[in-house]
């Protein structure tokens, strides 16, 4: 009796020092770096209005489809960019319903765009992205875009691809990935143009 009493002891006295350890204070550690080092991206790299309102997140897309707006990838998230159902829309290269949906994005994006029927269309305009909540477009994509925004508000479309190239986010490192244009950013920059 008295060993098992001992060897409980210990069992308990193990488990209160992990858990203390690995629930309270590491956490606290990995907040604490979290903080001092990379703040914005910690706490969710949110941009906010002119009242300090949490209007979006650098990291997130939402959607646009006014004509005056940068359009994002197409999202297959639940209702659109839901981050509660991020994910892709498991449908395979041999699947109908996926080329049939490509194909209509295609007609869709040359449509709103004005483009020849048979003009190239990127394919992060047609397809959605794994996690659904890509904020990022190809810069050739913005590229074709300008035009249209550039009509819908009044402005030179040199002036809105050189508010594109501010808002163009270089690939990581300067070589993995390409770069991108964050939708939601540019979109903001757009509004707040005189």
């Amino acid at each position: 009796m008295k060993s098992f009493l001992a060897e409980l002891r210990g069992a308990i006295f193990s488990t209160l020092i992990l858990g203390l350890v690995c629930c309270g204070i590491y956490p606290l550690i990995v907040f604490g770096i979290g903080q001092a080092l990379f703040a914005d991206k910690a706490n969710g790299s949110l941009i906010f209005d002119a009242k300090g309102a949490v209007i979006g997140s650098k990291l997130i897309g939402q959607n646009f489809s006014a004509a005056k707006y940068f359009h994002p990838r197409p999202s297959a998230a639940g209702n659109g960019y839901d981050s509660l159902n991020s994910g892709g829309s498991n449908l395979g290269p041999t699947s109908q319903k996926l080329a049939d949906s490509i194909q209509q994005n295609v007609a869709d994006y040359r449509a709103q765009n004005g483009l020849a029927s048979n003009a190239p269309v990127p394919a992060d305009a047609v397809t959605a992205s794994a996690s659904g909540l890509d904020p990022h477009i190809s810069v050739e994509n913005a590229r074709l875009q300008a035009g249209r925004v550039a009509q819908a508000r009044g402005l030179k479309k040199e002036d809105v691809l050189a508010l594109a190239a501010q808002y163009t986010d270089p690939p990581d490192f300067g070589m993995l990935g390409d770069a991108g244009v964050n939708v939601l950013r540019l979109n903001l920059a757009l509004d707040g143009m005189k």
